[in-house]
């Protein structure tokens, strides 16, 4: 299983960004995305999963309205849509795969991971 991540970049504060995550090995139809990120000197977190069966999301509290996951199964590729970004977004972010098709921020669910994508957002 391979994911590579890609759309990141250097935006300024207020603006768009819509990363991408090839998925490619994956001989399960039932399963789950999640993207992740981290930023300099904090943990790892859960920003937004999907279950691809059911395009059922969930996104964290904190990034509710402003991100958005979504999925296209036939091209194996799933979005990130981040609006209104802020400086405090400036991540390294990840999409993931988990074998367990259920929505979930547990990272120890999650087996195959990409390199990461860089966002940096100015003030």
């Amino acid at each position: 299983v391979h994911l590579v991540e890609s759309g990141g970049g250097l935006v300024q504060a207020g603006g768009s960004l819509r990363l991408s995550c090839k998925v490619s090995g994956f001989t399960r139809a039932d399963y789950a995305i999640g993207w992740f990120r981290q930023a300099p000197g904090k943990e790892r977190e859960g920003v937004s999963t999907l279950v691809t069966s059911d395009g059922d999301t969930v996104t964290s509290d904190s990034m509710e309205g402003r991100f958005a996951i979504s999925s296209d199964n036939a091209q194996n590729m799933v979005y990130l849509q981040m609006n209104n970004l802020r400086p405090e977004d400036t991540a390294v972010y990840y999409c993931a795969a988990s074998e367990d098709p259920f929505l979930s921020f547990e990272e120890s669910g999650y087996k195959y991971w990409g390199q990461g994508t860089q966002v940096t957002v100015n003030s």
